[in-house]
C-alpha cells in the first residue's frame, strides 16, 4: 500500500479525445470530474490526433460546440502526431499522446470511457511506483493446447526486455494460474513523468509487434498489444499492483465503466446518479444528445430499462453472459 503524505502532489489527468464517440465521453468524463472533484488543481489535457499517413479520414474532433464546451468545463485540447500507429491500432494513441504532455510532470491517463465518482485528489498517488487498472480478467495470453503456458509466454517477454521475471509473480495464486503474473486493464496507468513512460510504452510495444518471442507465435496482439506491453513498462520502473490503496480508482472514486448499457447493468446506484446528474444540465445535453447511443441511453431511458434486467447484487460471474443479455432485448448500444 501506498504511503500517505499530509502534501498532495499536484498531477495532469490526460484522456485521448478524436471525431466519433470518444468526443462526447471526454464531454461525460470533464464534467464528471469538475463535478465531483472540485478541488482538483492540475490540468485536464484532452489529447487529439492530427490527420496524417497513418489515419484515412481526419480523427480530429468534430464540431466546435464540442470543443467549445470542453474547454468551458476546463479540458485543454492539445494536438499529437501519430509516428507508429493511427487507424490500424488506435489504442496505441494512449501511448503516442503521452509525448504531448508537459515533460517532467506527474500524470494520470484514464481511457475516455470513465466517469469520476469521487475525489480524485483523495487518492494517494505515488508517483515513483506506476501501477494500473487491476479491474480485468484473463484476456491475455489465451493457451493453445498443446502451446507454451502462461510462464512461459510471459517470461519470454520478460527475457526480451532484461526484466526480472519471477520478482513480477503474485506467489499466492498458483502455477499456471492467470492472476499470478502482473496483467492490467490499461484503462488508467500514471507516472512522474508522461515523457519518459511513453518513450518505454513506445520501445516496448513496438518491438513486441515487429519481434515479438516465438511464444507468442499463437497470440494475437490486437487489441491486446497495449496491455502486453504495459506490465512489462510497470514493471521496469520499480512499480506493481496496488502501489495504491485498492477500492479508490475502479471504485469509489473512478468507474471505467466502457460502454452505457454495461455502467447501467452493473455499476452502482451512485454511478447512475452522477451519470445522469452531470449529463443533465441543457448546455451538455444539447451537444451529448447528438449522439445516438447516449440520446437513447441517458435521455429517452433505455439506460433504467437495461438496469431493471439485472439484479446488480448478484450479476452473472462473466462479462460476456451481461453482454449477451442485454444484447438479447435489444439494448446493446455504443
Amino acid at each position: 500500500m501506498a504511503k500517505t503524505t499530509e502534501q498532495k502532489t499536484d498531477f495532469n489527468i490526460v484522456i485521448v479525445g478524436q471525431g466519433g464517440r470518444l468526443q462526447f465521453e471526454a464531454l461525460i468524463f470533464a464534467a464528471s470530474l469538475r463535478d465531483q472533484s472540485p478541488d482538483f488543481k492540475g490540468r485536464l489535457f484532452v489529447a487529439e490526433p492530427q490527420p496524417g499517413a497513418l489515419w484515412p479520414n481526419d480523427p480530429r474532433i468534430k464540431g466546435e460546440d464540442t470543443r467549445a464546451l470542453l474547454e468551458e468545463l476546463g479540458a485543454e485540447i492539445i494536438p499529437f502526431e501519430n509516428k507508429h500507429f493511427g487507424h490500424a491500432y488506435p489504442y496505441g494513441n494512449k501511448i503516442e499522446a503521452l509525448f504531448s504532455l508537459p515533460k517532467g510532470e506527474p500524470f494520470v491517463f484514464f481511457d475516455t470511457d470513465t466517469l469520476i465518482t469521487g475525489d480524485i485528489t483523495a487518492v494517494p498517488f505515488d508517483f515513483a511506483r506506476p501501477t494500473a487498472s487491476m479491474r480485468r480478467e484473463g484476456t491475455w495470453p489465451q493457451l493453445e493446447l498443446y502451446g507454451p503456458g502462461y510462464g512461459a509466454i510471459w517470461k519470454s517477454l520478460y527475457d526480451k526486455f532484461g526484466l526480472d521475471f519471477a520478482s513480477s509473480l503474485d506467489l499466492s495464486q498458483p502455477d499456471e494460474y492467470w492472476q499470478r503474473y502482473l496483467y492490467f486493464n490499461a484503462g488508467f496507468f500514471f507516472y512522474k513523468c508522461p515523457h519518459a513512460f511513453g518513450q518505454r510504452f513506445l520501445d516496448y510495444a513496438v518491438a513486441i509487434a515487429k519481434d515479438a518471442p516465438p511464444e507468442l507465435i499463437c497470440q494475437s496482439l490486437d487489441p491486446w498489444l497495449d496491455q502486453v506491453a504495459l506490465p512489462l513498462v510497470i514493471h521496469s520502473f520499480g512499480g506493481g499492483r496496488d502501489t495504491i490503496p485498492p477500492g479508490l480508482l475502479d471504485g469509489d472514486i473512478t468507474c471505467h465503466y466502457r460502454v452505457l448499457p454495461l455502467l447501467y447493468a452493473r455499476e452502482s446506484d451512485h454511478v447512475v446518479e452522477v451519470l445522469e446528474t452531470v449529463t443533465a444540465p441543457n448546455r451538455i445535453k444539447k451537444v451529448l444528445k447528438a449522439y445516438d447511443p447516449i440520446k437513447r441511453m441517458i435521455y429517452q431511458g433505455r439506460g433504467q430499462k437495461v438496469r431493471a434486467l439485472f439484479d446488480q447484487d448478484d450479476l452473472p460471474r462473466r462479462e460476456q453472459a451481461i453482454r449477451n443479455t442485454i444484447k438479447r432485448n435489444g439494448f446493446w448500444m455504443r
